[in-house]
């Protein structure tokens, strides 16, 4: 299996640095990941770091709360597509899904979508605020919304990824969207787990850690 290429390599700290985002690309080039994923005002400086290279640009959208206008969020996605990005990963808006407000949650994520066309769209559920039924109704709605993917966190909440979470996920959008787990995954392990029943992108910011600690067990 070729783990890198399911990593989203991420680095979304605000304190980050335009050296830390020049590492991060140089690191996403040595290691062959599929796409680092940064804040929407790194977007640009990522996509000239990467170059011809093969890794993608994803950029975060109103993140890391959701809780802004759409339109906030429809500029926001559109002007980092103008500076390189070439996926959106945005944060649902939690308060309105857990509210019951689901048309309003349908209709943010849809005019994102419309906005940006034929480009990835990532819809973080951030699933450690949701139950069983919150995150079954989310992945609905990113159907009904023609979202691309489902993914389970920002990173920034009280927790992150579960296995419990994916398999919802999975069973709930079956093959109509893809699934992406983010959030505190730091080893190889806990990565092919989440891969065994259905991610198929691996958000995290220990992939280089993940790729080493793979490359050496290969040895043995």
């Amino acid at each position: 299996m070729e783990l890198n290429r399911y990593i989203d390599h991420t680095l979304l700290s605000p304190s980050a640095t335009e050296a830390d985002i020049l590492k991060l690309c140089e690191e996403a080039i040595k290691y062959n990941f599929y796409s680092v994923c940064v804040n929407s005002s790194n977007v640009y400086l990522a996509k000239q770091a990467l170059g011809r290279s093969n890794t993608k640009v994803c950029a975060v959208v109103g993140f890391p709360l959701g809780a802004m206008s759409t339109e906030a969020k429809v500029f926001e996605a559109k002007n980092a597509i103008d500076q390189g990005a070439t996926e959106i990963d945005m944060v649902m808006n939690i308060g309105r899904l857990k509210s019951k407000n689901h048309l309003a949650v349908l209709k943010d994520i849809s005019a994102v979508k419309r906005a940006i066309g034929l480009t990835t769209l990532k819809v973080i559920l951030e699933i450690s605020e949701l139950s069983k039924n919150e995150i079954v109704k989310a992945c609905e709605i990113c159907i009904d919304a023609k979202a691309d993917f489902v993914k389970t966190s920002t990173g920034f909440s009280k927790s992150g990824a579960t296995l419990t979470a994916i398999k919802i996920m999975k069973k709930t959008v079956r093959n109509q969207l893809k699934v992406k787990a983010s959030g505190g995954i730091r080893d190889v392990e806990t990565a092919l787990k989440y891969i065994e029943v259905g991610a198929n992108r691996i958000g995290a910011s220990a992939g280089v850690a993940m790729m080493n600690n793979q490359l050496s067990n290969s040895e043995y």
